[in-house]
């Protein structure tokens, strides 16, 4: 236990030293209250949802630490990585851009409601680990795996991905940006993606799934789509 919870702790500071170096690195300064607000809140929420999988779901947090393209089984997902990883960084680097160069002004409730909405975003995230012990990083099917369609997963089909597309929507206004908004479509793309290229894995591959595709008409957005 204590090594899953160093490496999920070592994995958790990699990352936020990773976002505080495109953040304050971009902007020139460590004057950037709102991305010190930021780094706070979602690394509270972080630590949190691992507590909680230290608790009482340490193969789900094992799995959960096998991350990244090279973790992943096929190529294509792979690429889908390496894509993502890459546009997530531009997310962190513009906001940085736009407080050195003062291309915009986001009202400072309006970020502060956004870091509420990521905060959100992020309980989401924590709902769908409640309800689905398979939520493996990777796409990847295990010989126990079984369909889940309570919760959120009665809702739409890949609610994980729900709160990842609410969070990198937010996160630009919560950095104080209005330019940045638009760096959010390729990672909101790339998750289209990897989840229609899912679904293909999954139907394929565990029992029960084509069914419930059938039942849960919507992929990330109730009633759109």
């Amino acid at each position: 236990m204590l090594s899953r919870l160093l490496r999920s702790l070592a994995g958790l500071l990699f990352l936020l030293g990773i976002l505080a170096l495109a953040l304050f690195a971009s902007a020139g300064t460590l004057n950037f209250w709102l991305a010190w607000l930021y780094l706070a809140v979602f690394a509270s929420c972080v630590i949190l949802i691992t507590g909680y999988l230290v608790a009482y779901d340490r193969r789900l947090l094992e799995s959960r630490l096998n991350v990244g393209p090279a973790a992943e089984t096929q190529r294509f997902q792979r690429v889908i990585q390496s894509l993502a990883s890459l546009f997530f960084l531009g997310l962190f680097i513009v906001p940085g851009l736009d407080h050195r160069f003062h291309w915009s002004h986001v009202p400072p409730v309006l970020s502060l409601l956004s870091d509420g909405i990521v905060a959100l975003s992020l309980f989401i995230v924590f709902l769908v680990f409640q309800e689905n012990s398979f939520t493996s990083a990777i796409i990847e099917v295990s010989s126990e795996q079984r369909v889940v369609s309570t919760g959120l997963y009665g809702v739409v089909r890949h609610p994980m991905y729900s709160g990842a597309m609410l969070s990198l929507i937010f996160t630009p206004l919560a950095l104080g940006t209005w330019v940045g908004i638009p760096f959010a479509l390729p990672v909101i793309f790339v998750i289209v993606a990897r989840l229609l290229n899912e679904e293909i894995f999954l139907e394929g591959r565990l029992s029960g799934y084509a069914d419930y595709r059938r039942r849960v008409r919507y992929r990330l957005i109730p009633f759109i789509w």
